[in-house]
């Protein structure tokens, strides 16, 4: 069986790991946090991220990155977006030659304005895939059904990993628009706060409704813009993981936009939490984006105000409410 290493031992670092692990591969999991390794390996607890679930005892876990990556053929990085740039500092001289890359991360670098799979290939030159969808890993853990796309350039390497990810409940489809897979699952974080806003506001049912399909528009047009395929955008890692993130307080960037509607500030909430909540960042990269390629994303741009501008809320709704009347489908 494949020697495959899960870098990032997050809650979908650690749910992938347990996932390969129970379908009988030798896996490895990697943790920046020595004390977390040292944890699980004596507790089989993921005190932080997980701390209902007990780690399959085949489940290797460690801090060195060496160690960790010497003889894997399949790589996971489940680093956060804005962390990846610096462990792959490291990681990159100790990857083996016929090491692939999937990528797990959902966001926009700030900065280089980069997607995780730019980054990676960037620093490391190995193929690199990317897994994305609608997938709560509070509910894959539990072994709740859950659909995902694997975007690859290579269709033997995505059917060699459809094989190797999918179980009678986590059903993995293959798609070839790397770039669409990535958007998709960057800017729905945006729009998820956006949601979490909404809801705190109490805006109601047809508030949540518009957003996501407008959100949807904004997504898609500037993903096409540098490159993605629209249809990609009808599938699991647009609509999909944008209704998911969208709609329950599950979904950590949900949950920093219902804070945000209650009145606390970013710096606030940032320190509540160790997860991280990747659409605070990649507000700010999908603003820039927007007006680099000059499109018009009013959703993002008001989100990215709040944020770094200190908006108050219920002035970005009117806002956005009080835009000129168009038509719903132009350009």
């Amino acid at each position: 069986m494949s020697y495959i290493t899960v870098i990032g031992a997050g809650s979908w670092g650690t749910t992938l790991a347990c996932l390969l692990s129970d379908k009988g591969y030798d896996v490895t999991l990697w943790a920046f946090e020595k004390d977390l390794v040292e944890e699980i390996n004596q507790t089989r607890i993921n005190g932080i991220y997980l701390p209902d679930v007990t780690i399959p005892d085949n489940l290797k876990v460690t801090n060195n990155i060496e160690e960790a990556l010497k003889k894997a053929r399949y790589v996971v990085n489940a680093v956060p977006t804005q962390y990846t740039r610096l462990v792959f500092k490291e990681a990159a001289a100790c990857l083996n030659n016929e090491a692939v890359i999937i990528s797990v991360s959902k966001g926009i670098e700030r900065g280089t304005l980069l997607t995780v799979s730019s980054i990676l290939k960037e620093m490391t030159r190995h193929p690199v895939t990317v897994l994305s969808g609608p997938s709560f890993a509070k509910e894959v853990i539990k072994k709740l059904p859950t659909a995902v796309t694997l975007a690859t350039g290579d269709i033997n390497t995505g059917i060699a990993l459809q094989e190797i990810f999918n179980t009678q409940y986590f059903r993995v489809y293959t798609h070839d628009d790397i770039i669409g897979a990535e958007m998709g699952g960057a800017l729905k974080n945006v729009m998820a706060i956006a949601a979490g806003i909404a809801e705190s506001l109490g805006l109601g049912n047809n508030a949540r409704a518009s957003l996501i399909t407008r959100g949807l528009i904004e997504m898609t047009r500037l993903a096409v813009a540098i490159g993605a395929r629209e249809r990609t955008f009808s599938g699991l890692s647009g609509i999909g993981d944008l209704v998911l993130t969208c709609t329950s307080p599950l979904s950590r960037n949900y949950t920093v936009g219902m804070k945000l509607g209650q009145g606390l500030k970013l710096k606030e909430i940032l320190g509540l939490t160790k997860s991280v909540a990747e659409g605070v960042a990649t507000a700010e990269s999908a603003y820039a984006l927007s007006q680099k390629y000059s499109i018009e994303m009013p959703i993002i741009e008001q989100v990215y105000k709040i944020l770094y501008e200190d908006k108050d809320p219920s002035l970005a709704v009117k806002d956005l409410m009080e835009r000129s009347l168009k038509s719903e489908f132009y350009g």
